[in-house]
């Protein structure tokens, strides 16, 4: 059993959150429940969750903030949030769980069953150090990254990813000191997760991080050749793109 607390502003949203983890994930107890960062972490300090539903846009700061002031987590933590860009993607380069509002019961059930799976593993102290620390960076390539593996995870600092290569329905990192990682997601999600920080999408098959490209031959794509040595086909129809990301 999986002791719970919810921390979440609106009481509509609260009483929403509770009836769908009693009806529908018998493995939850919710304990108790917090309206704010600072009754959330009065909720954390009482109940010693194992696992805090927690609302990202909060009065008076917001879910990171109140991570930042837990002294030791000993919890697993899914954010609860109406799309957000900026939330978004630091919560998904940490590889956090999340569900987006308004709640999809097959999300919740799915986020619930993932937290139950890991509950002995103390990842979530990590990914939650790397979602901390990726806020405070101002130099987005010196951002960290968490990558799911098959036995767990890796932490990778951005500017150590040389590109990825789509594999079906996986993506081959290629970094920095010669080592690759097969990672069960696909080329597309990390396209999204990491335009904002010098990648871009030069093939179908190809993400490739501008610090490292050593060299460009023209063609009808052309071909990008990257410090490691590797020749990279250029689509067409992303030249320009490309080309247009050089000159800013």
């Amino acid at each position: 059993m999986l002791k719970a607390i919810i921390v979440e502003d609106e009481p509509a949203s609260r009483e929403t959150l509770r009836n769908y983890i009693t009806k529908y994930c018998r493995q939850v107890q919710i304990a108790g429940e917090a309206d704010s960062v600072k009754t959330g972490l009065e909720a954390i300090k009482k109940f010693n969750p194992d696992l805090v539903f927690l609302d990202v846009e909060m009065p008076y700061g917001n879910a990171f903030d109140l991570l930042d002031q837990v002294e030791e987590q000993t919890f697993e933590t899914v954010f609860v949030t109406a799309y957000d860009h900026y939330a978004m993607k630091a919560i998904n380069f940490s590889a956090s769980y999340y569900i987006l509002k308004p709640i999809d019961i097959d999300e919740l059930v799915k986020a619930v069953e993932m937290v139950a799976e890991k509950k002995e593993s103390k990842e979530h102290a990590l990914r939650t150090k790397v979602l901390i620390d990726n806020i405070r960076i101002e130099n987005k390539q010196l951002q960290k990254i968490v990558l799911p593996l098959l036995d767990g995870f890796e932490v990778v600092t951005v500017k150590d990813i040389v590109h990825c290569k789509a594999n079906d329905n996986f993506t081959e990192f290629f970094l920095l000191d010669g080592s690759k990682q097969l990672i069960c997601r696909t080329l597309k999600f990390y396209d999204e997760l990491l335009s904002d920080l010098d990648f871009v999408r030069v093939h179908k098959s190809h993400l490739v991080n501008l610090q490292y490209i050593k060299r460009y031959k023209k063609g009808k794509g052309g071909q990008v050749i990257m410090n490691n040595g590797t020749a990279i086909d250029v689509s067409a129809s992303r030249k320009n793109d490309l080309l247009l990301k050089f000159k800013r």
